[in-house]
């Protein structure tokens, strides 16, 4: 008779489980409840939520580490100028900004110009059509890889960029309006006719901070998500770029950049210096002069070998900062929205790090939703230029950790790889190919439903 009762009972909970596979309510907002997920970036994470919270070093960082991160920091916050002058000398001849904290304010994200705005966190690639060396993009004849708004006295910079918008009226399907702000790009006032065929990229400054944690992701773990032929046919067909790594001579996994197109974080730090400021090292030793007319005579490097690698220690040692209300009601109904939306497929919550020679990045649990890899983002976020694997509609998964406290660091909403999302739902909105189902599924929300995602975001 007991084993009766036992049995009747299991079925019972069996049926039950059934009945709600289809049920928006399959995951209760108990279940979402995990220890410790307040810490984005395990034992490295800081709790600050002012305007300060992406610029603190590592939680657990030791005193001779200290020492390299702030010694760093003063690298990070140089202000260049043209030579000949004994500090900081080497700006220019073309240039974007003058300062690595030009572009990103408290070591956060940038946003477009407003009108009459100097391009302060928003650059251009720029490229012919083919492949270059290495399998990377092709510069183009007279301007190399990246567009130069700016120049030192007497040198005339590669073009201007105007910006102007095209409103897109588009409805939730409760009959809520939203409008999508579409950026277009004409270029103005080019030193020399712009070849045929040039492919122009915007990309934003992105944030700083938990660079040194996504570094020491495992390979193979970042591997194992991808699903390039979709072989589990749920849509989502993630795929890692590789690209030329300078220092090994090798082609490396991409993990940095709008499109995951810089293998290492020296690299980009020193492509950087280079392609923004015109600051030559020994990884980056040309100026970013690309015509005859406006030449240079050679000149030693104009920054040291320990400068950039203090450089890269400060961005390896920068500290996510923790989650907000992570137990509040409407951010666990958020949670659970986002899970059913399938956001969660390419924006991964959670990841263990490994190894590093950073040692208290390594064997970390931490929070950073993204998976690291390359997604089709559908036609409208195109930019139609390729990138090493990447296609022009191609875009890495930007980690989430942290975008909720953008407001108070940089003072504005702006998202996406050139900033056009201004809010997260906009942001949302333009999601498409791959995530074209998560967007729809976010579409069919209530009023209710989608504040309560814009909540749990805004935890992150």
């Amino acid at each position: 008779m007991r084993f009766n009762t036992i049995a009747i009972l299991f079925l019972i909970f069996f049926i039950s489980l059934l009945s709600c596979k289809n049920n928006n309510d399959i995951i209760p907002a108990e279940s979402l409840v995990e220890i410790d997920e307040q810490l984005s970036g395990g034992n490295t994470t800081i709790f600050d939520k002012t305007s300060k919270a992406y610029t603190f070093p590592l939680a657990n960082i030791n005193t001779d580490l200290l020492k390299k991160h702030i010694a760093g920091d003063a690298v990070f916050e140089a202000t260049f100028v043209s030579p000949p002058s004994f500090i900081n000398a080497g700006l220019g001849p073309l240039f974007n900004n003058i300062s690595c904290k030009s572009c990103h304010v408290n070591d956060g994200r940038a946003r477009p110009p407003l009108a009459n705005e100097p391009f302060n966190g928003l650059l251009f690639r720029i490229s012919s059509p083919g492949q270059g060396q290495h399998g990377g993009p092709l510069p183009l004849k007279g301007f190399g890889f990246q567009v130069q708004t700016r120049g030192v006295f007497g040198v005339q910079p590669e073009m201007d960029i105007l910006i102007t918008y095209e409103n897109i009226v588009e409805k939730f399907n409760d009959g809520e309006t939203y409008i999508l702000s579409k950026p277009i790009y004409t270029v103005q006032n080019p030193y020399i006719t712009l070849p045929e065929g040039s492919m122009l990229s915007p990309r934003i400054a992105n944030p700083n901070f938990g660079l040194g944690l996504l570094n020491a992701i495992n390979e193979k773990t970042i591997l194992s998500l991808a699903d390039e032929n979709d072989n589990n046919k749920d849509g989502i067909s993630g795929k890692p770029n590789y690209c030329y790594d300078i220092i090994s001579k090798t082609i490396k996994l991409g993990r940095f950049g709008w499109k995951a197109s810089q293998p290492t974080i020296i690299q980009q730090a020193a492509a950087a210096l280079n392609g923004d400021m015109g600051i030559t090292s020994n990884l980056f030793f040309d100026e970013e002069v690309k015509d005859q007319s406006q030449d240079v005579a050679p000149h030693d490097i104009e920054i040291n070998d320990e400068d950039i690698e203090n450089l890269k220690i400060y961005l390896e040692t920068l500290a996510p900062p923790a989650r907000r209300d992570v137990n509040n009601e409407t951010v666990l109904q958020g949670k659970k929205l986002f899970m059913t939306a399938n956001c969660n497929a390419c924006h991964i919550p959670k990841i263990i790090t490994g190894l590093t020679d950073i040692s208290q990045n390594s064997n970390q649990t931490i929070r950073p939703f993204t998976d690291l890899l390359l997604h089709d983002m559908g036609e409208g976020l195109s930019d139609g230029r390729p990138d090493f694997k990447a296609s022009g509609k191609e875009w890495r998964t930007p980690p989430l950790w942290g975008i909720g406290l953008t407001k108070i660091t940089n003072g504005h909403t702006n998202f996406l790889h050139d900033g056009r999302a201004r809010n997260l739902t906009e942001a949302i909105m333009w999601h498409d190919g791959e995530a074209k189902k998560s967007k729809e599924a976010v579409k069919k929300m209530s009023k209710v439903e989608r504040n309560a995602l814009l909540k749990f975001l805004e935890s992150l």
